[in-house]
């Protein structure tokens, strides 16, 4: 069964060309293989992260048997697609699932991710206990009227949230990570959840295709970013706000990004085990029961003076 020309009209290039391969039934990979491109490749055509070469889009397009009018609209629709975009923000699907799955297709269609976060643990790096105290916070009557049941779609989303961090154990990917000291200091979750959290952050750190570095206090900062971002390819950057999370393939954004992660990254350290290690000391130390002092009326208690 084809596609509809009227219905394949009214959506993005990407989502048409994947509604036609699917309707064909082949597999991103099988059709990787039929045009010489990588699984990875169809992956950011269909996406749209990053532009399509008509050309590209021609040879999908009859590798997957579409008809004359369908290929030229296709092929007419990737040329007449900016390729110098100044600013392309869009909206990533609202609610907190949606928005984690959406990343997670983003992410894999990457090879290489940068990210900086300068109040929270970095999302690719969370213990499920943190990114549950984390997306729970949208929970709070504040964001009343944002995210609809929320309270039930949080399990699902720390679910979606850990499956994105498989895309780590790949070693054809490489991950530039980079956080501010408060992200370790501000106390969004129990202290209790802290040790593990670090060390999760260490374990991630000392992989082959990771780079984390960490701003720490004393550093002055050169420029001071007001929200967290992340990089894909230099091509795409998505960016989280309080309601809702932003994507941009805009040339002028991307490059604007990068020379701001840049920046961020020569003030970074990469020796992160001592500061590290103080935060473990200081969440193991808040973990632990208070000291309770003795009554007033133990506390004159004790063996007589034998100098009495």
């Amino acid at each position: 069964m084809g596609v509809d020309p009227a219905e394949s009209h009214q959506l993005p290039l990407g989502a048409a060309l994947a509604r036609h391969r699917r309707r064909r039934g082949v597999t991103g990979t099988q059709l990787g293989e039929a045009v010489g491109m990588s699984q990875a490749k169809i992956s950011r055509l269909e996406n749209g992260v990053g532009p399509a070469e008509p050309g590209d889009v021609e040879a999908i397009a009859r590798a997957l048997g579409v008809d004359d009018a369908e290929l030229r609209r296709l092929v007419e629709q990737a040329a007449d697609e900016p390729q110098e975009r100044m600013t392309d923000w869009r909206q990533v699907p609202q609610g907190l699932t949606g928005r984690q799955r959406k990343m997670n297709q983003i992410e894999f269609s990457a090879t290489t991710i940068k990210a900086f976060q300068p109040s929270l643990v970095l999302g690719l790096l969370q213990t499920s206990e943190y990114a549950r105290a984390v997306l729970g916070t949208f929970g709070d009557p504040v964001f009343r009227g944002l995210y609809y049941t929320v309270a039930a779609g949080i399990p699902e989303a720390v679910s979606m949230r850990m499956r994105r961090q498989e895309i780590l154990s790949d070693p054809a990917r490489r991950f530039r990570f980079l956080m501010a000291e408060a992200s370790l200091a501000n106390m969004v979750c129990p202290p209790e959840v802290m040790p593990a959290q670090i060390t999760r952050i260490r374990e991630v750190a000392h992989q082959d295709n990771v780079m984390l570095g960490i701003i720490p206090f004393h550093q002055r900062w050169r420029i001071v970013p007001s929200h967290g971002f992340e990089l894909f390819d230099a091509h795409t950057v998505e960016i989280d706000l309080v309601n809702t999370g932003m994507t941009t393939q805009g040339k002028t954004d991307t490059q604007l990004y990068g020379r701001v992660f840049d920046a961020l990254e020569e003030q970074a350290t990469t020796d992160i085990d001592p500061i590290l290690d103080r935060y473990m000391d200081l969440y193991l130390d808040l973990s632990r029961p208070a000291r309770r002092s003795a009554p007033p009326e133990q506390a004159g208690r004790g063996e007589a003076d034998p100098s009495a």
